[in-house]
C-alpha cells in the first residue's frame, strides 16, 4: 500500500495526543506518521493479502498462547518509535517483560516502544522501496528481527539488528531464531 504523505508541519505540528485523537475520530482511515511528522494515509488491503495476513497472525497467536513469552499485535496497532514515527506493522511482537514495563496509559494509546519483532506482508499495491525503508526504520529504532514477505516475488527479506539484510527466494519456512524462541512460520500458505 503506497502511502499518501501529507505535510502539515508548516501549518500545524501534531502532538502525540492530537495524532492519537485524529486516529480515534477517523477509525475508518489507517494513519501512520513518519519521523518528519508527515501524516501518512494507508490504503486498505485486498482480499488475498488480508487472508494471508490473517493466516500468519493465527500462527503467531497460537505460538504465543502456548509459550506465553510475549504479546502479539495485529496491523491496527500503532507504535510510537524512538525516532518519533508512529508505525503499524502487519504483525508485531514484544517480550512480556518489556510490555509489562509500560504504564497502563502507555499501553492504552500508541505504545512508546519498538517491538522486538515486526512483519510486513506486501500487497500488490505496495512499493518495495518504501516498505524496505520502513523495515530499516524499524531496525534503526531497536527492532531485533523483521521479516518483509513479498508473495508476488516469492521472496523474504530478513532484517536483524546489527546485521546485513538476508534475502531468501521461496523459503518453505522461517525461524523465529533467538527472538521468537521455537516459532516456525510455514510459508506454504503464501506461495499458492
Amino acid at each position: 500500500m503506497t502511502a499518501i504523505a501529507i505535510k502539515l508541519n508548516s501549518i500545524i505540528k501534531l502532538t502525540d495526543n492530537q495524532f492519537y485523537q485524529l486516529c480515534r475520530e477517523n477509525p475508518d482511515v489507517k494513519f501512520e506518521r513518519n519521523a518528519d511528522g508527515e501524516l501518512l494515509i494507508m490504503s486498505p488491503t485486498g482480499g488475498e493479502t488480508g487472508n494471508c495476513n490473517f493466516e500468519i497472525s493465527v500462527d503467531f497467536g497460537i505460538w504465543n498462547r502456548r509459550t506465553q513469552l510475549g504479546i502479539c499485535f495485529d496491523s491496527s496497532t500503532c507504535f510510537k518509535l524512538p525516532n518519533g514515527a508512529n508505525r503499524s506493522p502487519d504483525v508485531a511482537w514484544i517480550r512480556k517483560d518489556r510490555w509489562d514495563a509500560l504504564t497502563p496509559a502507555e499501553k492504552e494509546k500508541f505504545p512508546p516502544i519498538a517491538p522486538d519483532f515486526v512483519l510486513e506482508l506486501m500487497s500488490p499495491s505496495d512499493s518495495l522501496r518504501e516498505t524496505q525503508a520502513k523495515m530499516r526504520e524499524y531496525i534503526d529504532n531497536g527492532v531485533k528481527l523483521g521479516w518483509l514477505i513479498n508473495p508476488q516475488m516469492r521472496q523474504v527479506e530478513i532484517y536483524r539488528l546489527g546485521k546485513p539484510v538476508e534475502v531468501l527466494a521461496s523459503p518453505r519456512e522461517l525461524s523465529g531464531e533467538d527472538v521468537l524462541l521455537g516459532f516456525i512460520l510455514n510459508l506454504q500458505i503464501l506461495w499458492r
